[in-house]
């Protein structure tokens, strides 16, 4: 999940092999996908979820998503950013936190953020969060498999 624009679709089509559609507006996703991943003999049911920008939801998009979260309690909630706005798209982090939600949280667009000049010292991030963090560049699947990984990893501990 995470705010319109930031990948999750490009992500959850990595994950699944499924083929959300993808494009560079905001508001693409407006309803659920669901998709199946295998990987280390674990099956996992991954969900794409409209963009979300908090828990107080405005958008019918925005409704979808928090009702999805309190519903079904999912095991791990994978937050996608944009590392170049890190400080405007942590409070929902927070949030997702404060609900008693597994969060593994990816900053997603880092060749932008590079571009820019940001660089992130991920195991302070870490510490500060208590969650781990993964840097990607989800249009080139940098990170991506580290990310499998860790979701793996996560469900496997369950």
């Amino acid at each position: 999940m995470g705010s319109p624009n930031v990948g999750k679709s490009v992500i959850f089509n990595y994950l699944t092999g499924g083929r959300v559609q993808v494009s560079n507006y905001p508001g693409t996703t407006v309803e659920i996908a669901r998709g199946k991943m295998i990987w280390g003999g674990i099956s996992l049911e991954i969900v794409d979820t409209p963009g979300i920008y908090s828990f107080r939801p405005i958008t019918f998009e925005e409704q979808v998503t928090r009702r999805l979260l309190w519903t079904e309690k999912p095991a791990l909630v994978v937050h996608v950013i944009d590392a170049k706005n890190l400080e405007r798209m942590l409070p929902l982090s927070f949030q997702i936190l404060e609900a008693g939600l597994a969060l593994l949280l990816t900053l997603n667009m880092m060749d932008e953020a590079r571009r820019l000049g940001l660089s992130f010292n991920v195991p302070a991030l870490e510490r500060a969060l208590g969650v781990e963090v993964i840097l990607a560049t989800s249009i080139r699947g940098e990170g991506l498999p580290q990310l499998r990984e860790k979701v793996t990893a996560h469900v496997a501990r369950l």
